[in-house]
């Protein structure tokens, strides 16, 4: 499957991912691309200070969760986008996109969720990010999926991102 940067992700996530790009292209006719995985802790600090650089600390927790916090360490979590759309990981374009929405719809299928979803920011203390998938395995997603549950804050009862300050 096309992973320009080269990132990783845990070989049974990995599996389940390349397995969902076969079924996007034989559903959609579209090619997904995994653009982002795996980031260890300095590729991290790297990404959150391009945030707040850009938007400030206020801002950069809305978007980047800081260093030893990201789901991207865990090796279960990818930003997927597409090679047509012309679409990046800044702003709402992926969301409006045949795969985008394909992902959205079908994710489930394979074990993987929309980690941070529309109108969810105050449940997940992040803004929405239509490209973000985390992987839960598929019986997990599935329950996620049939009882309209869309994030693991709420089917878990997890507060929202951590509160850095305290």
């Amino acid at each position: 499957m096309p992973n320009p940067n080269g990132y990783q992700m845990r070989g049974d996530a990995e599996d389940a991912m390349h397995t969902m790009f076969g079924a996007a292209k034989a559903e959609i006719g579209t090619q997904l691309v995994a653009q982002s995985g795996y980031r260890d802790y300095g590729v991290q600090v790297k990404a959150y200070n391009y945030y707040v650089n850009l938007d400030g600390v206020a801002g950069a927790d809305l978007t980047s969760a800081r260093p030893g916090f990201s789901e991207h360490q865990t090796g279960l979590a990818m930003d997927i986008l597409d090679t047509t759309s012309g679409c990046s990981t800044d702003g709402l374009c992926f969301a409006n996109t045949g795969a985008g929405q394909w992902l959205a719809a079908n994710a489930y299928r394979f074990g993987f969720i929309l980690r941070y979803p529309a109108d969810k920011t105050a449940v997940t203390g992040y803004e929405y990010e239509p490209w973000h998938f985390r992987y839960v395995g598929v019986d997990l997603a599935t329950e996620m999926h049939t009882t309209g549950v869309e994030t693991l804050e709420e089917f878990f009862g997890l507060p929202p991102a951590p509160d850095y300050a305290g």
